[in-house]
């Protein structure tokens, strides 16, 4: 598997991840009714790099950084990460967060934090605590599930 920065050519790949995971509307804070270019145009913004990951050829998962606050807050950083679903359970957000760690570092980093991570989405929450994360913060009920109704979503942390 190879990850790499993501090419304006890489966009129906990257929508193809995201559209099923927006449209769900159960791991992340955006309107599940959000189309293609906003959907895009939000992911891939100017204030993000954007990555893409790749087996045999194929786009099989993406996530972005960027620094999670402005000014006295810019060393800590920020990621999202979506996986396609037929990829799921073969290693590749791991991969996707192993890589945004050593990135985080590269570019001067000091900290990685995830503002929103949704307390049912088990899967990812027990990565990001095998990768070293802990949860500093919990916001009760703070994400509407489509079938779970009210739930709390977490704030997680790690030093670099």
């Amino acid at each position: 598997m190879e990850i790499r920065p993501a090419q304006p050519s890489d966009t129906d790949a990257i929508w193809s991840i995201l559209a099923p995971v927006v449209a769900a509307g159960e791991s992340y804070a955006l309107d599940p009714t959000m189309g293609r270019d906003e959907a895009l145009a939000y992911w891939m913004a100017a204030d993000k790099e954007t990555f893409v990951a790749e087996d045999e050829g194929a786009v099989v998962g993406t996530y972005y950084m960027r620094p999670n606050q402005a000014g006295g807050g810019r060393h800590v950083c920020n990621c999202g990460y979506m996986t396609a679903a037929a990829a799921t359970g073969r290693g590749i957000a791991r991969a996707m967060c192993a890589h945004s760690l050593d990135h985080a570092r590269a570019r001067g980093y000091r900290a990685m934090q995830f503002n929103f991570v949704v307390s049912t989405n088990t899967r990812a929450v027990a990565l990001w605590e095998r990768m070293g994360f802990a949860t500093v913060g919990r916001l009760p009920l703070a994400f509407h599930h489509p079938t779970q109704g009210y739930v709390d979503a977490l704030v997680m942390f790690r030093a670099l």
